[in-house]
């Protein structure tokens, strides 16, 4: 019996031997397959520097042609970080939105821990209760900045005053620039403008345009362009933060300068509050813990944090609007039929005896139709601040661990196809309905100021700030290109998308 058992398994151990090969073979070509489906794609990566060399000088629009090929969800490496890159409109809001929370942390960079130290809202990585409770502060702040009363009787709160004032000079200077009749470039001045204003939103002080403190401001922000590429690029490389730099020494050498500008700022401000008088944003926040104390302790900012908001508002409010303002004059030189129609609504809805207003933002809908597409077409926020898993999730079917750093393309969406219609054109009656009113649910789509918890909390602001601006340079002047000079548009790279220098004359409408 023994031996027969014996003798029909050695007649069916070849059989066996190919069964059990078949199966492994069967098993490893799963595994592969699982593997492959849901591993992310994207393209091969060279070690130790990843796809740096593969992207060129115009990100964005390497990152967009990806998307064709690799679809709405697909990874990259910058150095030895992996990144997740998230394109389609209806993906990246389940990123910033509808997941948000999923989303809503900030990866480990070194620039990120050089310019927040921890207690920045916007950099900070850590998201969470205390995270809300300096949001709601912050968000609070600035509205009652916004509802604080003015000694103008022609302005509705303090920050339209400033606004309004600093759009009145720049019209003057462009006016005086423009009276020998040689074309120039108007970036300064633009700078100087929204540098004013960020200056009194956050400091309760206007700066002459001559003045040293002001001009060392102005120099803060350019040595911050300069060096800042130093400091993102030992974000994926760690080693480069030990490697003797001269950028990243720039880098740290301006975040401390301004870091000790904003503290006595800050100091200053807390020597002389007055309740009653609420200057700008900084008294806004000491106004809003001082009430807060007696209520609840955890629920207060640090000294620390007070700095950190100021530095995170002066920050966004002077790079951004630059740079909007600056696309919004480099297409109104571009198609200057706009200037014309943008005058025209401004002279039948308002009229020259006085100023526009924020308030006539929701009278002048062609001139906030131009403004989006100002924000659309130039993308110039095309990716907005990295973001961070806080939990593992699963995005479009693919598995992200917990601390994946994702990149949402806001360019993409502002230029794909199937949301707009000749998305590469500039064409302000997009955001128009058969009626000439706004189409709030186009507006929605145009993506700057992100969405979700991690919203800009001064779009309003910035809003309302480029408006203004604009419309007084409308009503008063036209902006004639220089004939010596082509518009180019292809961006330069910086903190934001900015055009590349270009020069015109202000001629004063009659």
């Amino acid at each position: 019996m023994e031996s027969a058992v014996k003798k029909t398994l050695m007649d069916m151990m070849p059989m066996l031997l190919k069964a059990s090969i078949s199966f492994l073979t069967v098993l490893l070509v799963m595994s592969i397959l699982w593997k492959k489906r849901n591993s992310l794609p994207g393209p091969w990566a060279v070690p130790i520097v990843g796809n740096f060399f593969q992207l060129g000088d115009q990100i964005h629009i390497t990152l967009t042609d990806m998307r064709n090929r690799y679809g709405d969800v697909f990874q990259i490496k910058l150095g030895l970080m992996p990144i997740v890159v998230v394109s389609g409109l209806e993906t990246v809001k389940r990123v910033l939105l509808k997941e948000g929370e999923n989303f809503a942390d900030r990866p480990n960079f070194y620039s990120f821990s050089l310019f927040s130290n921890g207690s920045s809202m916007t950099f900070s990585e850590k998201y969470g209760e205390s995270w809300k409770i300096h949001k709601k502060i912050m968000k609070n702040a600035l509205r009652n900045l916004s509802n604080e009363s003015t000694n103008s009787s022609n302005c509705s709160c303090r920050l339209e005053e400033y606004v309004c004032a600093e759009a009145s000079d720049l019209v003057q200077e462009l006016t005086d620039l423009s009276a020998e009749k040689v074309a120039f470039d108007p970036s300064s001045l633009i700078v100087i403008t929204v540098a004013n204003v960020v200056c009194a939103l956050s400091f309760g002080k206007r700066y002459d345009h001559h003045d040293k403190e002001f001009l060392t401001l102005i120099d803060f922000n350019n040595d911050l362009r300069k060096a800042a590429g130093g400091g993102l690029l030992a974000d994926f490389i760690p080693i480069l933060r030990f490697i003797p730099s001269s950028s990243v020494k720039a880098l740290k050498k301006f975040v401390q300068s301004f870091h000790s500008f904003i503290a006595k700022c800050v100091k200053d401000h807390f020597a002389t509050f007055e309740e009653n008088n609420i200057r700008d944003i900084t008294d806004a926040l000491i106004q809003l813990c001082k009430e807060r104390k007696s209520e609840d302790k955890n629920q207060l900012l640090s000294d620390d944090q007070i700095i950190s908001t100021v530095n995170d508002i002066f920050g966004a409010g002077f790079d951004t609007i630059t740079s909007a303002l600056l696309w919004a004059i480099f297409y109104l030189l571009r198609y200057p039929e706009f200037q014309d129609k943008i005058h025209k609504e401004i002279e039948e809805k308002i009229g020259c005896n006085r100023a526009p207003r924020f308030n006539d933002r929701k009278d002048l809908h062609y001139t906030e139709a131009f403004i989006n597409e100002v924000l659309r077409h130039s993308s110039f926020v095309p990716f907005g601040l990295p973001h961070c898993t806080t939990m593992d999730t699963k995005l479009n079917g693919y598995f992200l661990p917990k601390g994946t750093c994702v990149f949402t393309n806001l360019y993409q969406v502002n230029h794909d196809n199937t949301v707009w219609k000749d998305a590469d054109m500039f064409m302000p009656e997009r955001f128009l309905d058969q009626n000439g009113q706004i189409i709030k649910s186009l507006t929605e789509k145009v993506l700057v100021f992100g969405m979700g918890v991690r919203k800009c909390l001064g779009e309003d602001v910035a809003r309302n700030e480029m408006f203004v601006i604009m419309t007084i340079m409308m009503q008063r002047l036209k902006l004639v290109k220089s004939t010596k000079h082509e518009l180019d548009p292809i961006p330069v790279y910086g903190l934001t998308l900015k055009p590349k220098p270009y020069y015109l004359v202000a001629k004063v409408r009659t």
